[in-house]
Formats: C-alpha cells, sequence, structure tokens
C-alpha cells in the first residue's frame, strides 16, 4: 500500500507525513508517535554527549576547537537569558540552553532529504517514519506545556499561592471586577503555551511539505531533477536560517515568560 501511494505526490507527502503510531489501552484511547518520542530522546542523548565532548578536555588555557565553540554558543546564550529575565533565578539559563540547543538539533532534521532517512527503515520493515519531531505538534505542545508548568513554579515560588491567586482575581482591572479578571488571565495564561507550540510547529511543519513537494520534481524526468536541485538548494539556504531562528525564538519567548509571572501586578 505504501509503494503504491508514493507514486503521486499527494500519496508520496502523505506517506511522509504519516506518523509510526503505537496504540496503548482498550480501543487505542492513547496513540504514541513512536518516531517521534525515540528521535527527540536520541537527539536529546546527543545534545549530553555533544556537551561532554566539550567538557571532558576542558582546560582553562587555550580551548580546542569543540570547546571554544560550545564556550561561544553558552555565554550567547547566557547573554540572552540574563536580557530578558530580571528575575534571580538560577535555573533560567540551563532552561534556555536545554530548549534552544534541543529544538536546534530537531530542527535540524529538516535539512536530511525524508527518503534518507525512510528508505532504510523500510528494508526493516518500519514502513512510516516522521523524521523532524518539531513538524509533530504533539512534540512542540509537549515542550510548551513544560514552560508553562515552569510559569506556574516560577510565579508561585515569587509570589506565594496566595499572591498568585489574588492577581488573578484582581488584575488588571480591580477586585470589584474579579470575573473579567480572571477570564482575562486565564485567556492570557493558556494562549502562550498554545502560540509557542503552534508557531514552531507551524514553520516546521509547512517547510516539510515545501521539502516534500520539491523532492518529487525529481521524478519528472531530467529537467523535474534540475529544477529540484535548484529549489531544493535554495530552500535548505533558506532554512539554514530559519532552523536556529525558530528555536531563539522559542527560547526567548520561553524565557520573557518566566520573567513575566514573576512580575507583581
Amino acid at each position: 500500500m505504501a509503494g503504491e501511494a508514493e507514486l503521486t505526490p499527494t500519496g508520496y507527502i502523505q506517506h511522509h507525513l504519516q506518523n509510526l503510531t503505537f496504540k496503548v489501552g482498550e480501543g487505542g484511547f492513547w496513540t504514541l508517535h513512536l518516531d517521534t518520542l525515540i528521535t527527540a530522546v536520541l537527539l536529546g542523548l546527543v545534545m549530553v554527549f555533544l556537551f561532554w565532548l566539550a567538557t571532558r578536555k576542558a582546560t582553562a588555557g587555550v580551548p580546542g576547537k569543540w570547546q571554544a565553540f560550545v564556550e561561544i554558543v553558552l555565554e550567547f546564550i547566557d547573554k540572552q537569558a540574563k536580557d530578558a529575565y530580571h528575575g534571580s533565578s538560577k535555573l533560567v539559563t540551563p532552561i534556555a540552553i536545554t530548549l534552544f540547543c534541543w529544538i536546534l538539533l530537531m530542527n535540524g532534521l529538516k535539512l536530511v532529504p525524508a527518503d534518507f532517512i525512510a528508505k532504510p527503515l523500510e528494508w526493516v520493515g518500519v514502513h512510516y517514519w516522521k523524521p523532524v519531531p518539531t513538524a509533530d505538534v504533539n512534540a512542540t505542545l509537549g515542550m510548551s506545556i513544560s514552560v508553562f508548568f515552569l510559569m506556574i513554579f516560577f510565579a508561585l515560588r515569587a509570589k506565594g499561592l496566595g499572591g498568585f491567586i489574588h492577581e488573578l482575581f484582581t488584575a488588571p482591572f480591580g477586585k470589584w471586577m474579579f470575573p473579567a479578571n480572571l477570564l482575562l488571565n486565564f485567556v492570557e495564561l493558556l494562549s502562550k503555551p498554545v502560540s509557542l507550540a503552534m508557531r514552531l510547529f507551524g514553520n516546521m511543519y509547512g517547510g516539510e511539505i515545501v521539502f516534500l513537494l520539491i523532492w518529487m520534481l525529481g521524478g519528472a524526468g531530467i529537467f523535474g531533477a534540475l529544477a529540484g536541485g535548484a529549489f531544493g538548494l535554495g530552500w535548505m539556504l533558506f532554512h539554514l536560517l530559519v532552523i536556529p531562528l525558530q528555536a531563539f525564538i522559542f527560547m526567548m519567548l520561553s524565557i520573557v515568560y518566566l520573567s513575566l509571572m514573576e512580575e507583581h501586578h
């Protein structure tokens, strides 16, 4: 069935956007996207390993090339986090580093042609594998929900439970407008993780579809192959900017949200 679907452009795109799923519970009440989970965890381990390589032979003198590169990246993220966050938490920079580097690696899989991953997996019996975790809304929502819980934690730590609840009912219109305050604050709170998730997902998912459309040109003869190569190169060069930019935006908005949650109104 998969081979037949790939004969048409629509079938080819749908095939590569189909997740490898595993259903849990009666009637598949809970469906896990195994490709997203496995790829995200593996890239997280790769990130840890790369940082470990930089620290394994770290020196206070003249650093090696990889150590120097990692130090530049970490110093850049640390500066951006401190500029956006006005509190005193020591957790903010590690959170920023984790978000940026992990999302950067997941986004970076977009530069690998889908067939380079899918075809070898088909040889071992895996017919569906969506390679880019951030092109799966479940992954971006998972990260944004984690940021949401961090927002609540930072707010409770800075204001206490009583102060946090008091602001929900009294800001910004005063205590006599508490129904409007509560509604407005809940909408504001919930919109932040949703916007974080959908912004990253939309950019990565849309880019993935365009890449697949370009790759389809390769099957349209010699001129199609040349056009596909030219358009693919241009789109790839464009995504050399989009990939780190989207990771940076997700990281910076997360830090800004954490900072806002500690402010007293």
